[in-house]
């Protein structure tokens, strides 16, 4: 098992704990009569499900939770980053040559060319 693995395991782990005994915690509230804290009581509990719901579909989407390096996922995520910096690059070129139109122009407009 992967460390970044382990580190979600243990994450649902905390959070599902966390979230059933803060569950408990207002179950008590609500029995000694706080009315409100009954809402709390199944809203607490639900957090703890969709936390397992989470967990599950990171474990079981396609390609994992993130691209492993020298997957085909990875590689097209370089690959369109590249591309994206290429056309950055032809963007900024053709910028600064359009600048150097427009100063050509104004300078052959101020000889009265």
């Amino acid at each position: 098992m992967s460390a970044r693995a382990f580190r979600l395991h243990a994450t649902v782990v905390f959070v599902v704990a966390a979230c059933l005994a803060l569950g408990w915690w207002q179950l008590n509230r609500a029995l000694s009569g706080n009315t409100l804290s009954w809402v709390y009581t199944f809203e607490w509990p639900f957090f703890a499900c969709y936390a397992v719901f989470l967990w599950w579909r990171l474990l079981h989407e396609k390609g994992g939770m993130v691209p492993r390096f020298g997957s085909a996922a990875a590689k097209e995520t370089r690959r369109s980053l590249e591309q994206a910096r290429r056309a950055l690059e032809e963007e900024k070129q053709l910028a600064e040559y359009n600048t150097y139109l427009s100063e050509l122009r104004a300078s052959d407009t101020a000889r009265g060319d």
